[in-house]
C-alpha cells in the first residue's frame, strides 16, 4: 500500500464536501477518480497530497512516500520569460541531462525552450508532468490532467502515462472526466459524488446502477466495445451505501 484514506470527512463552512470517503492505492496500479462537477474529487487529492485537513478521517502514507503532483491549473504570469526548460528548475535546480529527457519522456521534449505564457493547454500539462516525473515519485497525482484537449490528444496523454508507469514503477491516480478513455486506461475506477459510489474494475464499475445514475445509459453505451474486448466480469464492483450530504 503506498497511500489510503481512512473515513475523510470534508467541510467547506456548512457544506460537508466528502462524506466517509476511503480508498487505497497500491504500488503500480492506475486508479481514475470519476464524478460530476462539485463532487469533491479535487478535493480527495489535495486531501492526500497534505494540501487539505479532513474534520475527521485520516490519511496514512508509506514511510518516504515521493509524490508527483499535476495540478488542474497552474497560473503562470505572461508577462515572466518562464521557458518550460526553466519551469522544470522550480524548485531545485535540474541538470539539463534530466530536464531534457523528463520533458522527452512526457512528449514535450520539442517546447524546452518556449516560454510557458505560449504553450497549448496540452503542451502545458505535458510540462507539468515532466516536473512531476523529475521527482521520480513513488506515486503520481493528476487532477483533470487532459481538461481541454480532444479525445487523440487525451488518448496520446494517457499512453504517455502508462509508459512512465512502466519504466518508474510508480501508481498513477487520476481525476478525469474522459469516460471512454479512462475506461480503457485504468485498472481501477472510482466513481464519487461526496461519497464513493461505487468502485472496481472499469467494465464492472461501468456497469453498476450508481454509475449510471451519475453519468446516464449514454455512458455505458459508449463502454460497450471497451466491455466486448476486457471481459473481466469475475471482478466485483464494491458498492458503498449512499449518505446523506449536507
Amino acid at each position: 500500500m503506498l497511500i489510503a484514506a481512512e473515513h475523510l470527512v470534508v467541510r467547506h463552512g456548512r457544506v460537508t464536501v466528502l462524506h466517509d470517503v476511503s480508498l487505497r492505492i497500491e504500488r503500480g496500479e492506475i486508479v481514475t477518480v470519476v464524478g460530476p462537477n462539485g463532487s469533491g474529487k479535487s478535493t480527495l487529492l489535495r486531501c492526500l497530497i497534505g494540501a487539505e485537513r479532513p474534520v475527521s478521517g485520516r490519511v496514512a502514507r508509506a514511510p518516504r512516500l515521493r509524490i508527483g503532483y499535476v495540478p488542474q491549473k497552474l497560473h503562470i504570469d505572461a508577462t515572466l520569460p518562464l521557458t518550460a526548460r526553466r519551469f522544470l528548475d522550480l524548485p531545485r535546480r535540474v541538470s539539463d541531462a534530466e530536464a531534457g529527457a523528463a520533458l522527452e519522456e512526457a512528449g514535450a521534449g520539442h517546447v524546452a525552450e518556449r516560454p510557458m505564457a505560449d504553450l497549448s493547454g496540452g503542451q502545458f500539462q505535458r510540462v507539468l508532468l515532466a516536473g512531476a516525473i523529475l521527482r521520480r515519485p513513488d506515486l503520481l497525482l493528476l487532477d483533470e490532467p487532459t481538461q481541454g484537449l480532444d479525445q487523440p490528444g487525451a488518448a496520446g496523454f494517457y499512453r504517455s502515462l502508462e509508459a512512465i508507469r512502466a519504466r518508474l514503477g510508480c501508481a498513477v491516480l487520476m481525476v478525469s472526466h474522459d469516460l471512454h478513455v479512462v475506461m480503457s486506461a485504468s485498472d481501477r475506477v472510482v466513481c464519487l459524488n461526496g461519497h464513493v459510489c461505487c468502485e472496481g474494475h472499469p467494465s464492472v464499475v461501468s456497469a453498476a446502477p450508481a454509475y449510471r445514475e451519475l453519468f446516464g445509459t449514454g455512458a455505458a453505451g459508449t463502454l460497450a466495445l471497451y466491455r466486448h474486448e476486457h471481459d473481466h466480469a469475475d471482478h466485483a464492483a464494491h458498492h458503498h451505501p449512499h449518505h446523506e450530504e449536507a
